[in-house]
């Protein structure tokens, strides 16, 4: 006879895993959407300079950003130490997008796609030296596919390739990207205080805009507005709507559900989903030899997932009742 103890807790448990489908529907929504970042990304990379490219897609954002903030909490400016901290996280984020542009013309959009795969676990050993944070089995189980599984769509399924390590410039410029991206994580857990995320994440998007400004506002001056195309006008707005506001929205609600580290595991999805959306626009599929190490990537998605029907709620959010109360007290100030 199952004691009663026994079935009351499995039953609460198999509910909450059950509550978790459209949290998981979300994020294969979220992971969808970043995915066609890349390929809008690869389209209009050549269209004009690639910090221009980046400072656009962020003034864009944290314009279309602020009458949210504003109605929300006020527009204040923060005190001397968060900005400095949101400014160290946007370094990254800016630094991240200006690089990918770059490596846009020289790369495709599924070698950036399977690159960032390496993210999730760089972030993790990162996390690990400067938060003291424990990985945990399922990352570090996670890791060793993941990066396989990169290896082997990076070199097409040949042995003589990788012996060879054939990457083109474009790929290691990415990689460069995927080192300071790793950094954004652990940075955002380091920074942030008691202040709602949608507030430090307007503040980290301002900042950029500043970096993007100071390093390369001068090119301003030197693009040809009138002959800017209607085709990269598209694809800044689409990236800087879809592929950051709605991506922000939806990976935030996510986390306190998810945790941060399993949100971060669908983009280990991103492979796939970038050769479908290539192959939609008419591309062709690519060899049937880079199979395995997707599915060797996807494998790793599901590892990191394991356990997800735990609630983890991050450090610094806040639900019910305090949320509330503080997005009050940010209203008053």
């Amino acid at each position: 006879m199952i004691p009663l103890k026994y079935t009351a807790s499995n039953a609460v448990a198999q509910h909450k895993k059950k509550q978790l489908w459209p949290i998981h529907a979300m994020m294969l929504l979220c992971a969808g959407l970043v995915s066609t970042s890349f390929t809008v990304s690869k389209a209009i990379a050549d269209g004009m300079d690639p910090a221009v490219l980046t400072l656009l897609r962020f003034v864009i954002a944290t314009l279309l950003f602020l009458p949210y903030i504003y109605y929300k909490y006020g527009l204040h400016l923060p005190e001397k130490k968060r900005l400095f901290g949101y400014a160290c996280i946007s370094f990254t984020l800016t630094a991240f997008f200006w690089l990918m542009f770059l490596s846009m013309r020289s790369t495709t959009a599924l070698n950036t796609g399977v690159i960032f795969t390496l993210v999730p676990g760089i972030s993790g050993l990162y996390s690990a030296v400067l938060l003291k944070e424990r990985l945990g089995k399922y990352r570090l189980i996670a890791m060793i596919p993941a990066t396989l599984g990169a290896i082997w769509v990076l070199f097409h399924g040949s042995p003589e390739e990788l012996l060879a390590f054939n990457l083109n410039s474009g790929d290691l410029i990415f990689f460069g990207s995927c080192l300071l991206m790793a950094f954004y994580t652990p940075l955002v857990k380091f920074f942030h205080k008691e202040e709602p995320m949608s507030l430090m994440t307007f503040w980290i998007l301002v900042t950029g805009c500043g970096w993007l400004l100071l390093f390369s506002g001068y090119e301003l001056f030197s693009v040809p507005w009138g002959s800017v195309s209607l085709k990269i006008w598209s694809g800044i707005i689409y990236l800087s709507i879809f592929s950051t506001i709605i991506t922000f929205f939806l990976s935030q609600l996510c986390i306190l559900f998810l945790g941060p580290t399993r949100v971060m595991a669908y983009s280990y999805l991103y492979p796939p989903f970038i050769v479908l959306i290539e192959w939609g626009f008419g591309h062709p599929l690519p060899s049937v030899q880079i199979l395995p190490g997707v599915v060797l990537i996807i494998a790793a998605m599901f590892i990191v997932q394991q356990g997800a029907e735990e609630i983890a709620v991050p450090n610094g959010a806040t639900t019910g009742k305090s949320a509330e109360k503080k997005e009050r007290q940010h209203k008053k100030r």
